[in-house]
């Protein structure tokens, strides 16, 4: 999540949520997102809440979770069962997998499981072993997110990653192994001093492996972080949105040819059933309580963030109030741009009822430059041609401007 929190109203301390909130939750689904901030050390590129744990700071983290999930079944009262967790990072298998699982377990105790509920840690594979991820699946994981990055030793030496060009890909196997149905690789693209054959080759070891879902971004030099300094400095270069086109264009072509369909912008499946169910709902406006430092969360047009240091989230569970730093409330016309804004970019499209008279004049235009599918919004519905969804950002913006 991104380092730096919108501004907001204050949070009550004791978490409570306006009652017009609660009575629609769940209503477009309901999950749980765990924060794990703790990393073995920060790559250059990364502007996510993340600290090296060098203080031994990591060893109580379960403790604050598990409080603060106790505090989400408090709050949310009779919340539905979740049908999909997602724990993220920074790295979550840092975490010893004793306590990855006593904190799913307590989900599972104070909020519930849904029947066949998808279970997600994103991972770094130079902290997994076939016993690691046995003891994963054992506690109830289903699902598995690498992130691999690239095959080549050169990017990955410049994006700081510290994993050998082909661990991630033997992570694979091993997730088999332990019985993982799941496995998603995440790729980067258009580092400084990436080559397209250097793609290529990344692309062809991670389709290799044979995962069932691959997420592919593009590489944003945030500012503020070691990466952009390096940048600022010329020693580096930067490269442009022509080279990241076409690096898009070539993940999709090889993915096409090997079974994978997108369905989000930056997300290809070996199917539907591979889909990631909790990204889609955030795509798709559901509701989720984010436990730990940094968290975001959102119930019924209801949204909130937690303090983003551990200690002072930590802090706040110990004294008995909530960790969140502040909140907003959307309105209406917030939430019908922040629909179109996540919508438009799923493969399946979004309603057009949600544009207002100079968004639908937009979409008009759209559709007669080639960006939108024309029959798809002649019955209702703005979809993504091939070429705009190069020009995604550009497209959604003309269409809530």
């Amino acid at each position: 999540m991104p380092s730096t929190p919108p501004p907001g109203d204050p949070a009550p301390p004791d978490g409570s949520l306006p009652p017009e909130a609660l009575e629609s939750l769940g209503r477009n689904g309901f999950g749980v997102y765990v924060h794990i901030p703790y990393c073995a050390h920060r790559c250059g590129y990364c502007d996510f809440n993340t600290y090296v744990d060098d203080t031994g700071a990591a060893a109580s983290y379960a403790d604050a979770a598990i409080a603060e999930i106790r505090l989400a079944a408090r709050v949310l009262q009779s919340p539905p069962p979740a049908g999909t967790v997602f724990f993220g990072g920074g790295t979550p298998t840092l975490l010893p997998p004793a306590d990855l699982a006593r904190i799913l377990a307590a989900i599972g105790n104070e909020i519930g499981l849904a029947p066949g509920a998808e279970v997600t840690t994103e991972a770094n594979p130079e902290t997994l072993s076939p016993a690691v991820l046995d003891a994963l699946r054992e506690s109830g994981f289903t699902r598995l997110s690498l992130g691999m990055q690239s095959a080549s030793p050169h990017v990955l030496a410049t994006l700081e990653r510290r994993h050998t060009p082909g661990r991630a890909t033997a992570c694979v196997a091993e997730a088999r192994a332990a019985g993982f149905g799941d496995v998603s690789l995440d790729l980067i693209y258009g580092t400084p001093g990436e080559t397209d054959d250097d793609w290529r080759a990344t692309l062809d070891a991670a389709l290799a492996a044979g995962p069932d879902h691959v997420s592919a971004y593009s590489l944003i030099v945030e500012p503020g972080t070691r990466l952009a300094a390096q940048v600022q400095r010329g020693e580096l270069p930067m490269t442009d949105d022509d080279v990241h086109a076409d690096r898009y264009e070539i993940a999709d072509e090889a993915l096409r040819a090997n079974g994978f369909g997108w369905y989000e912008i930056s997300n290809w499946a070996r199917g539907d059933a591979h889909r990631c169910r909790h990204n889609e709902l955030y795509w798709r406006g559901g509701d989720w309580w984010g436990v730990g430092p940094g968290a975001h969360s959102h119930v019924g047009g209801t949204r909130w963030w937690n303090a983003r240091l551990p200690r002072d989230h930590a802090a706040a569970l110990a004294a008995g109030r909530s960790p969140a730093e502040a909140r907003e409330t959307l309105d209406e016309e917030a939430r019908r741009v922040e629909r179109l804004l996540l919508g438009v970019r799923l493969a399946g499209g979004h309603p057009a009822t949600d544009l207002d008279a100079a968004g639908h004049a937009a979409a008009a235009v759209l559709a007669a430059d080639g960006l939108l599918d024309q029959e798809a919004l002649a019955n209702g519905t703005l979809l993504l041609t091939d070429r705009a969804r190069l020009l995604a950002d550009a497209v959604i913006l003309r269409l809530i401007a």
